[in-house]
């Protein structure tokens, strides 16, 4: 008999929720204004997902590379930590699940079929290490020492997937057509692609859950943000599709606002599972504890 923890086949599952049908659309709205040509207009203005600003296209400029750059010089990024504060108090990591382009390729890579791997839960923590290391005390520390941010071996724009994949391709695709100047991708950028682009087929959204330093920080705030996600527990029937759903390999019932969640709302197809905001709507049902569970 199959254990109830283990995710049964895609037919099985009943059909998903309403926002989880709707999602798709939405990222492919927001990746239309993070991909509008405007950069002339607002270049230095940071947006609140992960997205080069040396991509072709591009509106607003990635708060990784302006937080790491800015670390470079000793200046501290007001208006990047505004808008990103302030979207985490707001809605946490549902910005990753939503609105993030580079979260909408590796969803959109990972229905090629093929073997899927999970990961261990523990490296969810290299999103902090990256955050930390390679995006604010690496810089801080080679700025110090006169090491301009372009001229550092180790960086979070140099090492970057996203910079590979949407700055590196189109320019190396533009050049060829003649629309652009020539240009020279290293072979380690053709690797780090190919590396890329294999992991996210068989691994769900691998950048996110590992290495992304904006969506770590953004989870952060799960716990504490205006939207939440509550478990009704009275409702809950341990049908396990909670579980089921979730690609993020998140224990919903147990911790419904998690760190690894991106808040992709897949998991509300049952109804026990409702996405709300307390300080300006509806409260959420009472929860029960664990223990009065029947």
């Amino acid at each position: 008999m199959r254990d109830m923890a283990d995710k049964p086949p895609f037919r099985f599952l009943p059909p998903k929720s309403r926002p989880a049908r709707l999602r798709p659309w939405v990222q492919l709205a927001f990746a239309a204004i993070w991909l509008a040509p405007v950069r002339t207009w607002t270049a230095g203005i940071p947006s609140c997902v992960f997205h080069c600003y040396a991509c072709p296209l591009v509106s607003l400029s990635c708060p990784v590379g302006l937080v790491a750059n800015y670390a470079t010089w000793h200046i501290i990024p007001w208006l990047t930590i505004a808008v990103v504060f302030s979207v985490a108090a707001l809605v946490g990591s549902l910005v990753c699940g939503w609105m993030c382009p580079f979260g909408a390729l590796q969803d959109l890579f990972n229905k090629i079929p093929g073997p899927k791997i999970s990961l261990p839960k523990w490296t969810g923590y290299g999103r902090y290490v990256v955050l930390v290391g390679v995006v604010i005390v690496l810089p801080y520390v080679l700025g110090g020492m006169g090491i301009a941010y372009d001229d550092q071996v180790v960086s979070i724009c140099r090492e970057c997937p996203a910079g590979a994949v949407e700055a590196a391709v189109p320019r190396q695709v533009m050049a060829w057509a003649g629309i652009d100047g020539p240009v020279h991708v290293h072979t380690i950028k053709w690797v780090l692609i190919a590396v890329f682009l294999v992991s996210i087929t068989v691994i769900y959204r691998p950048w996110c859950k590992v290495l992304c330093p904006l969506g770590g920080f953004l989870a952060l705030f799960n716990r504490f943000s205006f939207f939440q996600l509550h478990l009704n527990r009275p409702q809950c029937i341990n049908c396990n599709l909670c579980h089921s759903r979730c690609s993020m390999d998140v224990e919903v019932t147990k911790a419904p606002n998690s760190a690894g969640c991106i808040r992709c709302l897949d998991c509300i197809a049952c109804g026990a599972l409702t996405p709300s905001i307390p300080a300006f709507g509806k409260k959420p049902p009472k929860e029960d504890e664990p223990g009065d569970r029947v």
